[in-house]
Protein backbone atom coordinates (compact mmCIF):
# COMPACT_ATOMS: atom_id res chain seq x y z
CA UNK A 1 0.00 0.00 0.00
CA UNK A 2 2.66 2.46 1.23
CA UNK A 3 4.96 1.59 -1.83
CA UNK A 4 1.57 1.89 -4.30
CA UNK A 5 1.30 6.10 -2.95
CA UNK A 6 5.32 6.60 -3.36
CA UNK A 7 4.87 5.21 -7.13
CA UNK A 8 1.55 7.01 -7.58
CA UNK A 9 3.18 10.09 -6.46
CA UNK A 10 6.04 9.59 -8.83
CA UNK A 11 4.02 9.04 -11.96
CA UNK A 12 1.96 11.67 -11.19
CA UNK A 13 5.18 14.02 -10.87
CA UNK A 14 6.74 12.47 -14.68
CA UNK A 15 3.29 13.65 -16.17
CA UNK A 16 3.90 16.99 -14.83
CA UNK A 17 8.00 16.77 -16.56
CA UNK A 18 6.23 15.52 -19.31
CA UNK A 19 3.86 18.37 -19.80
CA UNK A 20 6.83 21.29 -19.27
CA UNK A 21 8.32 19.59 -22.04
CA UNK A 22 5.41 19.47 -24.39
CA UNK A 23 4.73 23.11 -23.17
CA UNK A 24 8.33 23.79 -24.33
CA UNK A 25 8.46 22.31 -27.81
CA UNK A 26 5.00 24.59 -28.77
CA UNK A 27 6.27 27.71 -27.32
CA UNK A 28 9.46 27.22 -29.42
CA UNK A 29 7.27 26.21 -32.58
CA UNK A 30 6.56 30.75 -32.65
CA UNK A 31 9.79 31.15 -32.90
CA UNK A 32 10.30 32.17 -36.12
CA UNK A 33 14.08 30.86 -37.12
CA UNK A 34 13.79 32.92 -40.84
CA UNK A 35 11.53 30.62 -42.72
CA UNK A 36 7.84 30.08 -43.41
CA UNK A 37 5.74 28.72 -40.42
CA UNK A 38 2.41 28.90 -40.08
CA UNK A 39 2.88 28.51 -36.31
CA UNK A 40 3.47 31.80 -35.74
CA UNK A 41 0.10 33.02 -36.36
CA UNK A 42 -1.45 30.76 -33.65
CA UNK A 43 -1.21 33.29 -30.60
CA UNK A 44 -2.52 36.29 -33.37
CA UNK A 45 -6.07 37.01 -32.52
CA UNK A 46 -8.04 38.51 -34.96
CA UNK A 47 -11.52 40.10 -33.93
CA UNK A 48 -14.01 38.79 -35.42
CA UNK A 49 -17.47 39.61 -34.85
CA UNK A 50 -16.96 41.29 -31.55
CA UNK A 51 -14.75 38.55 -30.06
CA UNK A 52 -11.08 37.87 -30.06
CA UNK A 53 -10.66 34.84 -31.84
CA UNK A 54 -7.09 33.14 -32.93
CA UNK A 55 -5.82 33.70 -36.16
CA UNK A 56 -6.47 30.08 -38.05
CA UNK A 57 -10.12 29.62 -36.50
CA UNK A 58 -10.64 32.50 -39.47
CA UNK A 59 -8.56 31.52 -41.84
CA UNK A 60 -6.16 29.66 -43.83
CA UNK A 61 -2.45 29.46 -43.34
CA UNK A 62 -0.57 28.33 -45.87
CA UNK A 63 3.39 28.14 -46.91
CA UNK A 64 3.66 27.75 -50.98
CA UNK A 65 7.57 28.46 -50.32
CA UNK A 66 10.38 28.74 -47.49
CA UNK A 67 10.00 32.53 -47.39
CA UNK A 68 6.29 33.24 -48.48
CA UNK A 69 3.23 32.98 -46.15
CA UNK A 70 -0.56 33.17 -47.88
CA UNK A 71 -3.47 33.80 -45.55
CA UNK A 72 -6.56 33.45 -47.26
CA UNK A 73 -9.46 34.31 -44.66
CA UNK A 74 -12.98 32.58 -45.18
CA UNK A 75 -14.82 36.13 -45.43
CA UNK A 76 -12.78 38.74 -47.31
CA UNK A 77 -14.08 41.56 -45.38
CA UNK A 78 -12.10 40.14 -42.58
CA UNK A 79 -8.50 41.45 -44.54
CA UNK A 80 -8.05 44.97 -42.79
CA UNK A 81 -8.86 43.23 -39.59
CA UNK A 82 -5.81 40.64 -40.46
CA UNK A 83 -3.82 42.77 -40.95
CA UNK A 84 -4.18 44.81 -38.15
CA UNK A 85 -3.85 42.12 -36.15
CA UNK A 86 -0.78 41.03 -37.35
CA UNK A 87 0.84 44.63 -37.09
CA UNK A 88 -0.34 45.10 -33.86
CA UNK A 89 1.00 40.97 -32.63
CA UNK A 90 4.27 43.17 -33.78
CA UNK A 91 6.20 40.07 -35.06
CA UNK A 92 8.08 41.75 -37.44
CA UNK A 93 5.90 41.07 -40.64
CA UNK A 94 4.48 43.14 -43.10
CA UNK A 95 1.40 41.94 -44.74
CA UNK A 96 0.40 42.96 -48.12
CA UNK A 97 -3.04 41.77 -49.92
CA UNK A 98 -4.54 41.36 -52.90
CA UNK A 99 -7.73 41.95 -52.65
CA UNK A 100 -8.44 37.85 -52.30
CA UNK A 101 -5.17 37.10 -49.62
CA UNK A 102 -2.93 38.36 -47.29
CA UNK A 103 0.92 37.70 -48.60
CA UNK A 104 3.27 37.62 -46.04
CA UNK A 105 7.21 37.57 -47.18
CA UNK A 106 9.00 36.83 -43.94
CA UNK A 107 12.71 38.32 -44.46
CA UNK A 108 16.06 37.25 -43.90
CA UNK A 109 16.80 37.08 -39.95
CA UNK A 110 19.20 39.61 -39.12
CA UNK A 111 22.51 38.56 -36.62
CA UNK A 112 20.76 40.46 -33.65
CA UNK A 113 17.59 39.26 -33.98
CA UNK A 114 19.05 35.43 -34.29
CA UNK A 115 20.54 35.78 -31.17
CA UNK A 116 18.11 37.69 -29.38
CA UNK A 117 15.41 34.55 -30.64
CA UNK A 118 17.99 32.02 -29.00
CA UNK A 119 18.29 33.95 -26.10
CA UNK A 120 14.41 33.92 -25.69
CA UNK A 121 14.42 29.77 -26.57
CA UNK A 122 17.22 29.36 -23.70
CA UNK A 123 14.99 31.65 -21.10
CA UNK A 124 11.99 29.15 -22.26
CA UNK A 125 13.95 26.19 -21.57
CA UNK A 126 15.04 27.29 -18.24
CA UNK A 127 11.42 27.99 -17.17
CA UNK A 128 10.64 24.24 -18.37
CA UNK A 129 13.48 23.08 -16.09
CA UNK A 130 12.27 24.90 -12.93
CA UNK A 131 8.62 23.25 -13.70
CA UNK A 132 10.71 19.85 -13.56
CA UNK A 133 12.44 20.79 -10.58
CA UNK A 134 8.90 21.93 -8.73
CA UNK A 135 8.04 18.46 -9.78
CA UNK A 136 10.91 16.92 -8.24
CA UNK A 137 10.78 19.23 -4.88
CA UNK A 138 6.77 18.13 -4.65
CA UNK A 139 7.84 14.28 -4.69
CA UNK A 140 10.92 14.83 -2.37
CA UNK A 141 8.81 16.63 0.13
CA UNK A 142 5.76 14.01 -0.38
CA UNK A 143 8.13 11.40 0.76
CA UNK A 144 9.65 13.13 3.58
CA UNK A 145 5.65 13.86 5.07
CA UNK A 146 5.28 9.87 3.83
CA UNK A 147 8.39 8.77 5.84
CA UNK A 148 6.79 11.23 9.15
CA UNK A 149 3.84 8.82 8.68
CA UNK A 150 5.66 5.50 8.59
CA UNK A 151 7.01 4.81 4.94
CA UNK A 152 10.15 3.24 5.41
CA UNK A 153 12.90 5.46 4.91
CA UNK A 154 14.65 3.23 2.27
CA UNK A 155 11.67 3.09 0.69
CA UNK A 156 12.07 6.71 0.27
CA UNK A 157 15.29 7.28 -0.45
CA UNK A 158 14.74 4.79 -3.36
CA UNK A 159 11.48 7.58 -4.42
CA UNK A 160 14.13 10.15 -4.28
CA UNK A 161 16.89 8.25 -6.28
CA UNK A 162 14.25 7.57 -9.35
CA UNK A 163 12.89 11.32 -9.04
CA UNK A 164 16.32 12.63 -9.98
CA UNK A 165 16.95 9.91 -12.79
CA UNK A 166 13.70 11.27 -14.10
CA UNK A 167 15.07 14.74 -13.35
CA UNK A 168 18.24 14.35 -14.70
CA UNK A 169 16.49 12.48 -18.03
CA UNK A 170 14.06 15.13 -18.62
CA UNK A 171 16.46 18.24 -18.18
CA UNK A 172 18.93 16.19 -20.85
CA UNK A 173 15.99 16.17 -23.00
CA UNK A 174 15.00 20.11 -22.64
CA UNK A 175 18.66 20.75 -23.45
CA UNK A 176 18.51 18.59 -26.42
CA UNK A 177 15.43 20.49 -27.70
CA UNK A 178 16.95 23.85 -26.68
CA UNK A 179 20.22 23.16 -28.98
CA UNK A 180 18.37 21.91 -31.61
CA UNK A 181 16.04 24.96 -32.06
CA UNK A 182 19.46 27.37 -31.37
CA UNK A 183 21.13 25.07 -34.43
CA UNK A 184 17.94 26.01 -36.44
CA UNK A 185 18.13 29.65 -35.39
CA UNK A 186 21.37 29.85 -36.00
CA UNK A 187 21.55 28.31 -39.22
CA UNK A 188 21.26 31.34 -42.38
Amino acid sequence: MEISVSKDCIAQAKEKMTKAVAHLEEELKNFRAGKANPAVFNSVMVDYYGSATPLPQVASINTPDAKTILIQPWEKKLIPTIEKAIMDANLGFTPANNGEQIRINIPALTEDRRKELVKQAKNEGETAKVSVRNARRDVIDAHKKFQKDGLPEDVCKDAEATIQKETDAFNKKIDEIIAAKEKEIMTV
